[in-house]
């Protein structure tokens, strides 16, 4: 049984106990540069910036940025992540909150919150990245029990360094051998790696044919367009799979999508889904035009963050680059001055700040969609 739901289309939530924020990142994932960079360039005055950027980079240095070198730390502690999805939840639909953050290859944000009273229940959580032919899938492993948790993310962390399928359908098989953990394929028509969109979607839909017995769920991912949700749902039906969300919060922005449930606890939700039974919920910020949202992410991760969990307060703190050495040093250090490059991105950023820029820049992305 698999339900999707939209907010406020006649859905009354009051028929449910519990609403799941499943897949969201703290300070303690590490993401490639690329994802702010890709969608940067799509605002004509920010990518004539990098652009610009680009070329002084390579005059200076006799070779083109390398951004696989690069990644950038979303702004949130675990702590913050947990209390801006359990509000969303609490204080939006007035359901108890359920929150499992998943962050990529590395689950400190759940094992530092158990050490508190309050979160002695939170779910250990992960993606983990799997690397699979051509392309790559993100796996949502949820409610990792918490006496083998370090060891089973030192096995995942092995299997992503040195990728095979005999070891991956022994790692699934021994993960999903616990009855209250979930497996999840994060956003799997989500050509990450950009080979070819055709060709990462029949890539997974081989991958669900070979590891199908131990993924639970496929996820409609509020973090990218209803379009390729669609293809997620029509690959579901097509493998015999129910379908979970997960809202893949990075900034300020909760969760786009939910799960609603009369479960109690995070076991509990996890026998429902195994089950086959799921309610997914699309909030109504999912509804916003696409690439606004995304802006609005970036402006999250460029903005200053006085409360840092780590102190980093400028978004330079929380960039890093890895050098010839192999140390990773935040851009900041590397720096006596910001690059006027960078400094007219930031500045194109915090204008698109502005409400009557924002709306403007709205209404052209609804001109070019309906086009």
């Amino acid at each position: 049984m698999k339900h999707i739901h939209v907010e406020g289309n006649g859905l009354d939530v009051r028929r449910f106990r519990t609403g799941v924020s499943l897949h969201s990142h703290t300070l303690h994932s590490r993401e490639p540069l690329s994802f702010i960079y890709r969608y940067a360039r799509k605002v004509a005055p920010i990518r004539a910036a990098l652009v610009l950027g680009e070329r002084r980079f390579a005059e200076t240095n006799g070779r083109k940025l390398d951004l696989s070198r690069a990644y950038w730390t979303p702004p949130l502690a675990a702590h913050d992540a947990w209390r801006l999805e359990a509000s969303q939840i609490q204080g939006r639909f007035g359901l108890n909150a359920l929150v499992s953050l998943t962050d990529h290859d590395n689950i400190d944000a759940g094992m530092t919150l158990r050490v508190l009273e309050e979160f002695s229940d939170l779910p250990v959580s992960l993606e983990w990245t799997v690397p699979y032919r051509a392309t790559m899938f993100h796996l949502g492993v949820h409610n990792l029990p918490g006496d083998r948790a370090r060891r089973a993310m030192d096995e995942f962390a092995e299997f992503t360094a040195n990728p095979g399928e005999d070891r991956l359908r022994e790692l699934l098989e021994q993960t999903a051998s616990e009855p209250a953990t979930l497996v999840v394929l994060n956003h799997p028509c989500w050509d990450e790696t950009e080979i070819g969109h055709k060709e990462h979607v029949a890539f997974a839909a081989e991958f669900c044919g070979r590891f199908g017995e131990w993924i639970h769920a496929l996820e409609l991912n509020g973090l990218r367009p209803m379009k390729e949700n669609r293809e997620t749902m029509q690959l579901a039906e097509a493998v015999g799979k129910p379908l979970i969300s997960g809202g893949d919060r990075h900034g300020l922005e909760p969760n786009a999508t939910l799960n609603l449930t009369n479960a109690a606890s995070f076991d509990e939700f996890a026998s429902e889904i195994r089950a086959g039974m799921s309610e997914v919920l699309f909030t109504e910020h999912y509804f916003e035009a696409f690439p606004s949202r995304i802006l609005q992410n970036v402006q999250d991760v460029m903005a200053d963050h006085e409360n840092h969990g780590h102190g980093w307060v400028r978004w330079s703190d929380r960039v890093f680059y890895v050098g010839d050495d192999g140390e990773a040093r935040a851009l900041r250090s590397l720096w006596k001055h910001t690059p006027p490059a960078i400094q007219i991105f930031e500045t194109g950023l915090r204008a698109l700040r502005h409400p009557g820029l924002k709306m403007a820049f709205r209404a052209l992305v609804r001109e070019e969609a309906a086009s």
